[in-house]
């Protein structure tokens, strides 16, 4: 699993795995990307600054550690 974040754009890619992607769904500020088996490859959380300050309250601190070091 690998974060990336943009600050730029404030976007939040969570890639779960690198298999092709086939196409993505949208709901509110999280794009899913899926493979053909509908298996989820990639999100993108939208929005991610306001995300992550309400998720940090409730993420475990190996997630934190890893993801908010880079916002």
């Amino acid at each position: 699993m690998n974060f990336k974040y943009s600050k730029e754009d404030d976007i939040l890619m969570i890639e779960l795995n690198n298999k092709p992607i086939d196409y993505a769904e949208q709901s509110g500020d999280l794009i899913v990307h899926f493979s053909l088996k509908r298996e989820a490859v990639l999100i993108e959380v939208l929005e991610a600054s306001k995300f992550l300050k309400q998720a940090s309250k409730i993420l475990p601190q190996e997630v934190k550690d890893k993801v908010l070091q880079s916002v």
